[in-house]
């Protein structure tokens, strides 16, 4: 019995110990589980999406946030600015009072009992008999003053050059009154047409036109600007013509 003690106590002295300090593990992963690699890590860093862009507004549109008292949000409101109506305003007056100056004549004309062709293609053919027989003979008398060397001739285009083209401004003037008579008795709107806009803004340019001729002697090259203007305003006279083409054929 002795022996065997002995040897008992041997093994016991000899048989390795486990050591008290264990390695630190991560997570335990499902069994069959494929441990990732590196390859992979950085193939899902690089297929996360984008962050998010803010969208721009459009051009021409303001934005304006508002900061509602009290429940800490905000509303964004969008303003879109078109200049045409703002243009159209600022040059024409307003259509009702035009339209009510001018309604008791209409009723008028309407009794008359006139040809329906009259009554739509009247104010258009005077019109075209004034822009290109006073207009455009009073252009080209405009330009033999300037580029003549008859002094004869010269004098006798400075005596009617302004008198046709001071007629024109007035036939002008007065037609414009048929023209917007002609849309009311048709009871088509007045204002809203490109041939409206050229034909106010032409007589507004005849305006200044026919004032530059005072100022001639204090500064003579103000000749210049005349002649470049005239020929700017009778362009723009045509143009008006091919709108009123344009306006009388669609209805």
């Amino acid at each position: 019995w002795g022996v065997a003690v002995t040897m008992a106590s041997y093994a016991a002295v000899l048989r390795p110990h486990a050591s008290s300090t264990r390695t630190p593990r991560g997570p335990r992963r499902p069994a069959g589980a494929v441990p990732p690699t590196p390859r992979r890590a950085a193939l899902r860093a690089t297929t996360r999406s984008p962050p998010a862009v803010a969208a721009t507004p459009p051009p021409r549109e303001r934005v304006q946030q508002q900061q509602q008292p009290g429940d800490g949000q905000t509303t964004t409101r969008l303003y879109s600015l078109a200049p045409c109506p703002l243009l159209l305003a600022a040059l024409l007056p307003g259509a009702e009072p035009v339209r009510a100056v001018f309604e008791p004549f209409v009723e008028l004309v309407k009794t008359w009992g006139l040809p329906g062709w009259l009554v739509h293609w009247g104010h258009p053919g005077n019109m075209a008999v004034v822009l290109f027989a006073m207009g455009g003979y009073g252009t080209y008398l405009g330009f033999r003053i300037k580029l003549s060397d008859d002094p004869e001739e010269k004098a006798k285009a400075k005596d009617l050059h302004p008198k046709l083209l001071a007629g024109m401004f007035f036939f002008f003037a007065a037609g414009a009154t048929g023209g917007v008579t002609a849309l009311l008795t048709s009871d088509k709107p007045i204002f809203e047409s490109p041939h409206a806009v050229t034909g106010i803004i032409g007589l507004a340019l005849l305006t200044i036109q026919s004032i530059l001729p005072t100022l001639f002697e204090g500064n003579p090259s103000l000749r210049n600007a005349h002649g470049l203007l005239g020929s700017g305003i009778m362009t723009l006279f045509l143009i008006h013509a091919a709108f009123g083409l344009q306006l009388g054929l669609s209805f």
